[in-house]
């Protein structure tokens, strides 16, 4: 398989509004943007969590109650300096604080990880699917940091209806050699261009990627796909 090189469209999803538990976020997403079949669908680990109730009140002067969550939350503590705490989530998942998040919420609350990114993805392509019957793809995104470079960027937590990773071994690169390592993270690439029309504080909780190379839209997993276990990884 090789990766088209065809244009990309991104839309954001604006006027949902503020997520609450209960909210049918594929619903929402559908009666904000026409969807056309194909459709990517980006939407914020923020939005999800809100509408499964992954939402607990935390007295945020308390640095012991905020790591008490983020102990709670994880499988593993990596690594701490201050207030940061690089964890492993029961995911899989490392990343800061066990992605405890206390932006874009009310005070006194904190937002955790979905229990199951990838079915969180599942139904609310289901939920689109139901109200506005276009097949689209769902991504559920959210911000890490990365090893040895500074700034964030959105990775893909879960997904429905695309690739997480395409695998290139075995293909030949422009000069015909053939490629030997490359496997490429087209949920994490999706993923970060969707959060450029979505922002940080902008209140833009989805975003459209429209023009994906429909080969790439098959059953794809996360947690199947893109979670390197311990025993590929040089620093665990």
């Amino acid at each position: 398989m090789s990766l088209g090189a065809g244009a990309l469209t991104l839309l954001p999803v604006t006027g949902i509004g503020e997520v609450r538990r209960g909210d049918r976020l594929g619903a929402l997403v559908a009666r904000a943007v026409a969807l056309h079949d194909g459709d990517v669908v980006v939407v914020t680990q923020k939005a999800v969590s809100k509408a499964e109730g992954r939402v607990v009140p935390i007295d945020e002067s308390d640095p012991d109650a905020r790591l008490a969550l983020v102990a709670a939350e994880s499988v593993r503590l990596l690594r701490r300096r201050g207030d940061l705490v690089i964890a492993e989530t029961r995911h899989g998942f490392v990343c800061a604080n066990a992605g405890v998040d206390l932006s874009n919420v009310e005070a006194g609350h904190a937002v955790l990880l979905p229990l199951d990114p990838d079915r969180s993805a599942r139904r609310i392509r289901a939920e689109i699917r139901r109200a506005s019957g276009a097949e689209v793809a769902v991504i559920v995104s959210d911000t890490f940091g990365r090893p040895w470079r500074r700034g964030l960027t959105d990775v893909a937590i879960g997904c429905a209806g695309i690739a997480a990773v395409v695998d290139l071994r075995g293909t030949p690169d422009a000069y015909g050699r053939e490629l030997r390592a490359t496997e490429v993270c087209v949920a994490d690439e999706l993923a970060g261009a969707a959060e450029l029309v979505m922002g940080k504080a902008a209140g833009v909780p989805a975003a459209v990627v429209r023009g994906v190379d429909p080969s790439l839209l098959r059953p794809g997993s996360v947690r199947a796909e893109v979670v390197r276990s311990a025993s590929e990884d040089l620093f665990r």
